[in-house]
């Protein structure tokens, strides 16, 4: 059985016992977390959501993710700057998945 939820703004399939990276959620170690946005289960599709439709699962760590180096130029206007930027994620293992 799988399904595919909604979540920071993106889709993302998902199958009972799966570990996933998603954008950063409140929460502490172990918690429980529930996701009432869910698109589809098993073939069955929302007009836009599944009617009853949730997806359990509990959050394994919060982290950040590798550091990006992004450069910004601009020829002839003696502009260089480099920065860096590392996205907070939070890795959850799904547990169940109820239609």
């Amino acid at each position: 059985m799988f399904a595919i939820i909604k979540t920071g703004g993106k889709q993302i399939k998902v199958e009972a016992g799966m570990e996933i990276f998603i954008e950063k959620l409140e929460g502490e170690l172990n918690s429980e977390v529930t996701f009432e946005e869910v698109l589809m289960v098993d073939g069955k599709f929302g007009s836009p959501l599944v009617q009853g439709a949730k997806v359990t699962g509990t959050i394994v760590k919060q982290g950040k993710g590798k550091k990006i180096r992004v450069v910004r130029y601009h020829p002839k206007k003696n502009v260089n700057k480099v920065y860096g930027h590392r996205q907070p994620y939070t890795k959850v293992k799904i547990e169940k998945i109820e239609a």
